[in-house]
């Protein structure tokens, strides 16, 4: 607030000016506070709960996609129901599977601009690749999920698995039990 040369110093336009200062900032905390809420609210709405487990596949391989024309996966959104995360993680029915056999590339985190588009064709090659129709979900190992919760599995069509279809296209490694970079 400036004051014009020659001009007295008016102690309520500098009140004034104060007040409008602090309901602004009074009013951008709120807002702040209403979009942590609800952003919470989301999380919550999303949340897988219970034990929700994706299907008993230690005593037997079973097909988990069978209707291929009533369930489309597309990129994940708010809602994380069955959508792509990424080249190597989706949900199903509001599991999240991670696909034990491969590494692909980062696209939340990247380190370089090759990991994020590399990361983003392996994610779209997976959508495409979950979509052409029924596929089995197998454990590998004795681990069925990883530090993070996400169901360990590998993802097979027709006796092949779609993690080695994505590493013979170079959108993905096989998993070696440790991650390596791809910058």
């Amino acid at each position: 607030m400036s004051e014009a040369p020659g001009e007295p110093f008016d102690c309520r336009k500098a009140l004034k000016a104060k007040k409008r200062r602090k309901l602004r900032r009074e009013i951008m905390l709120g807002f702040g506070a209403f979009s942590v809420v609800l952003a919470a609210g989301m999380l919550a709405l999303n949340w897988p709960v219970g034990n929700e487990r994706v299907a008993d596949v230690e005593q037997q391989p079973q097909t988990l996609f069978q209707q291929a024309s009533s369930r489309q996966f597309a990129i994940c959104g708010t809602v994380r129901r069955t959508c792509v995360v990424d080249g190597d993680t989706f949900w199903l029915d509001g599991n999240k599977i991670r696909i034990a056999d491969i590494d692909t590339p980062e696209i939340s985190q990247p380190r370089c601009d090759y990991e994020y588009e590399l990361g983003m064709r392996a994610t779209y090659r997976l959508v495409d690749l979950l979509n052409v129709g029924p596929f089995e979900l197998r454990t590998i190992g004795n681990r069925d999920e990883d530090q993070y919760g996400r169901k360990l599995r590998v993802v097979i069509r027709d006796g092949r698995s779609l993690g080695d279809q994505l590493v013979s296209e170079g959108l993905a490694r096989t998993w070696t039990g440790r991650r390596e970079p791809w910058c």
